[in-house]
Parts: structure tokens; sequence; C-alpha cells
């Protein structure tokens, strides 16, 4: 982790105050982009990009709230971008990192048109961590797994998570 990403994500912490439950969110979507994006062997560029994107992947919630009162994903992906802009811009990030981390956030909650391996392995992050925090059944991981999961690393972490069938004795 750079300096500067330690920076966002402290900003992101501030921003979160009083929500254990959103930070923790965030900072489990981090951890598994960061791994998921690392042994797919993503170009240092894209992997910086994806770490940012999954720092502030939700920052959208507490406008959405205030102005829709709903966090439905739709609202995130419209009130994200902005604030992401702001915290990004702040901490001098270069324009072409800025306007890809801000494109990241404004579908992280769109599954269809997805242009990049970082786009996947964030939506696949955030997938691995909802589907825990969600308390999913068995048919909403399989259909997660069908739909959702490409990456080879991203379908295994989720299999590690969900063992949709008993594990082989060793």
């Amino acid at each position: 982790m750079t300096q500067k990403t330690a920076q966002l994500m402290d900003s992101m912490i501030a921003y979160d105050q009083g929500d254990p439950k959103r930070i923790q969110h965030f900072l489990k979507v981090y951890a598994f982009a960061q791994a998921v994006g690392r042994l797919e062997g993503l170009p240092k560029e894209a992997q910086e990009v994806l770490e940012l994107a999954a720092i502030v992947h939700d920052v959208g919630i507490r406008n959405s709230l205030l102005k829709y009162h709903s966090s439905a994903g739709i609202y995130q992906e419209i009130e994200g971008p902005p604030v992401a802009r702001e915290m990004l811009t702040r901490l001098e990030f270069p324009s072409p990192v800025v306007e890809r981390v801000c494109f990241l956030v404004s579908r992280h909650h769109t599954y269809t048109g997805i242009d990049g391996l970082d786009y996947q392995i964030l939506v696949e992050a955030d997938f691995l961590v909802n589907l825990y925090e969600e308390h999913a059944g068995k048919e909403a991981v399989a259909a997660a797994k069908e739909r959702i999961f490409r990456t080879e690393t991203g379908r295994r972490f989720l299999d590690g998570q969900f063992p949709l069938t008993p594990a082989q004795p060793a």
C-alpha cells in the first residue's frame, strides 16, 4: 500500500466515522480486491486503480440515504463519484486515475458491460464480502458464481468461503 492509498483509507474512515459496519465492509473489499488483483497479475497501474476504487466504492451511500432515503446500488452509483473525485483530487492523484476510479464507483453495482479486469475484480471482491455479510444461501452463492465470477482467483476465494460441495479428505 502506498502512502497516498493509506491517506485515502484514512479519509474514508473519517468520512464513515461512527459507522464501523461500513468501514469494515470497505476494508474487507479492499483486502479481497488487493489479493485477487495481485494473484491475477494485474498491471501496476490497474492494481492501483482497483485498490483505490475498493476503498471508495460505497462512498455514495450517505448521500443516497439523504437524497433518496435508499442505499440502492443505482443511487450509490450516482452519488459516489463526486465524493470520490473530491477525495482523490485533494490527495493529488493523477487525472486518469481519478477518472477510472470514479467510473468504477459509478458502475460497481452494474454487472453488464464490464470493460476491464479492474472492474471485474472490484465486482467480485464486493460480492465476496456481500454474500458473507448478507448470509447468502447456497442458491445465491451458486447464482453469483455462475453469473458474476470470471477470475480464477475470485472463484477460488468464493469456493473457499462457500463450498458448494463438501471438501474431499486430504
